[in-house]
């Protein structure tokens, strides 16, 4: 005859145990692991102000720009006009030569980004004079566009301090803001020079949380400057580079217009035009405000596309590494 089974498994779901029995381990480790609701509750209402804060200024104008970017200008003011505007801006050769300028960008941010990780290393590696340089290195962060593309402007004037220092040398004057070839470089290198510094303070703030045994084991081997950087410190700083690389390219986007202004005004022959300058173009001089949002939404996207693979490809060649 079999044993006839336990009385606990003969209960009715539902029912509590009798009193003197405590409920199973399992339950009571989900109720501390829940905890009371107040805990629970924190996390959201401490991250609810920033959160509505983002949706009102930054999502909200953002869906709104991107809703508007199908209206017309003019006389179809307010009127839906589908993709119009996108197909305007494509057939516009000013865009056209802005969307180039973006692809230039992009070649040239490995550049943007190597500067400051380099001085970074330095810094870290404690050269001659490492903590004036902390400093120097960071006071053009602090200056205005308009004040360093006016700085620049003079610098760089045909008949300027740069080129006469090229004659003294024996090298001819280079037409830094009036040849079409030549100018997007001169801004771009002055952007760098500029914003470096907020980079800077990143890849120092990186070498704080690398591993300093690495760096001893690395001279005690004997490794170079370059098999450091590329065996220890890149492999390191994987996230840092990989922040820097997106933080740099969106500042290559949308924090050059006070120098494009003031440094040659979108030419010569619309050779430094970029799309936040289009914008602006399309909005305070021909008052298209659809136009515009369209090149602005545009905008947005490349930065997001451009953005997503700069991580694929430093995620693939940090595990790679």
């Amino acid at each position: 005859m079999p044993p006839a089974p336990p009385t606990s498994s003969l209960r009715p779901p539902g029912i509590a145990p009798p009193e003197g029995r405590s409920a199973p381990p399992a339950r009571r480790r989900r109720r501390r692991r829940r905890g009371p609701l107040g805990e629970r509750l924190a996390p959201v209402v401490l991250l609810a102000p920033t959160a509505l804060i983002v949706v009102a200024l930054r999502l909200w104008p953002l869906a709104l720009g991107v809703n508007f970017s199908f209206t017309g200008d003019g006389d179809r003011n307010g009127t839906p006009v589908g993709l119009d505007n996108y197909a305007t801006l494509l057939a516009d050769p000013l865009f056209r030569r802005a969307l180039g300028n973006v692809g230039l960008l992009v070649l040239l941010l490995p550049v943007a980004v190597a500067v400051p990780g380099l001085l970074a290393t330095f810094i870290h590696l404690r050269v001659p004079g490492h903590r004036v340089y902390r400093a120097v290195y960071f006071f053009p962060a602090v200056l205005s566009p308009v004040i360093v593309g006016a700085i620049f402007t003079l610098l760089l004037g045909y008949d300027g301090p740069l080129n006469d220092l090229l004659g003294v040398v024996g090298l001819g004057p280079v037409d830094w803001l009036g040849d079409p070839d030549v100018a997007i470089f001169a801004v771009v290198g002055v952007h760098v020079w500029a914003t470096f510094g907020m980079a800077l303070v990143v890849f120092l703030a990186g070498f704080a949380a690398l591993d300093p045994s690495l760096l001893d084991a690395a001279r005690v081997d004997g490794a170079s400057l370059g098999q450091t950087i590329r065996h220890v410190i890149v492999p390191g700083l994987t996230r840092t580079i990989q922040f820097v690389f997106v933080t740099t390219m969106i500042g290559l986007l949308t924090s050059m217009f006070g120098l494009v202004f003031v440094m040659t005004g979108g030419g010569p022959e619309a050779s430094t035009y970029l799309p936040e300058f289009y914008i602006w173009v399309q909005q305070g001089q021909f008052d298209q405000p659809a136009l515009a949002s369209a090149a602005a939404t545009a905008l947005f996207l490349i930065m997001l596309l451009v953005g997503l693979a700069q991580i694929g490809v430093l995620r693939r060649a940090g595990r790679e590494g």
